[in-house]
């Protein structure tokens, strides 16, 4: 006989194998599918739990989550301006509101995450006693230093200061010797560095820096609730950002935001 003998069934075989091979591939490739990265922009005094966070999704999930912290008004603004996201983390609900308002959140998925405190910190070891007192004389007691908070222009915490100063009626005599910053964190250095002898922070913001101490907590009716409100991105489209929001607020994820000093969000008025 001349010529290859032809192998019976070969051509079956040689189908079922490529199958195999494809299904191997599908196999291998479902996993890489699921572990996409996601992308937070989440207010500065989120950045340590966001960062553990995102370490302990990933060990659970493959998914790498990838943030970018700064003060809310600016990420909101970035959001805007078509910056990528899949999830955005406010420290107040104006910005969030804001985003909402341009249709550029997912309402449905909208959820009022965390509550925070607002205090004094001095540089560890200041023998500073700030007066909170209704009326008092912080601004006497800065002396020639400055306070340091965010701008109250624009960044949360500004914000929250300037509403209780108000309300104590120190807000007038405080605001000439304002150190503006861009960011919670930003207002945070500059007290832990002694380059100002005062600043106005998160009770959050306090606890991860060696550098502070706590020197007074503002009455909790003297500004509005602190709220942090989260949501994903209308332009997201990655499956894992909705089971990383879901993660966060999850009885495991609260347990992280319980450990770096955040508490529940307040109940809506």
């Amino acid at each position: 006989m001349t010529g290859k003998q032809a192998i019976p069934g070969f051509g079956g075989l040689k189908r079922a194998a490529t199958m195999a091979v494809l299904g191997l591939g599908l196999a291998l490739a479902a996993p890489a599918a699921m572990a996409q990265d996601v992308l937070v922009l989440a207010a500065a005094s989120t950045k340590n739990a966001v960062e553990k966070l995102a370490s302990q999704f990933k060990a659970k999930s493959g998914a790498t989550v990838t943030s970018s912290f700064a003060a809310s008004s600016a990420l909101a603004k970035q959001i805007e301006n078509g910056a990528p996201a899949d999830i955005f983390i406010s420290a107040d609900l104006d910005w969030m509101d804001y985003l909402q308002q341009r249709n550029l959140i997912k309402t449905d998925s909208r959820v009022n995450l965390l509550g925070n405190e607002l205090v004094v910190v001095v540089p560890k070891g200041s023998p500073l006693k700030p007066d909170l007192s209704k009326g008092g004389k912080l601004a006497d007691q800065l002396g020639d230093g400055r306070l340091s908070t965010g701008d109250p222009s624009n960044v949360p915490v500004g914000k929250y200061a300037k509403a209780a100063l108000e309300k104590l009626d120190q807000w007038t005599a405080v605001e000439p010797k304002l150190a503006r910053a861009d960011s919670v964190r930003a207002a945070l250095v500059l007290v832990s560095r002694g380059e100002v002898p005062v600043g106005i922070v998160y009770r959050t913001d306090a606890a991860v820096d060696p550098g502070v101490e706590v020197a007074a907590a503002f009455p909790p009716d003297s500004y509005p609730p602190i709220t942090y409100p989260a949501a994903l991105a209308a332009s997201s489209k990655t499956p894992a950002a909705a089971a990383f929001l879901d993660y966060m607020k999850s009885p495991d994820g609260m347990a992280v935001w319980k450990e770096f000093g955040f508490v529940p969000a307040p109940k809506a008025p």
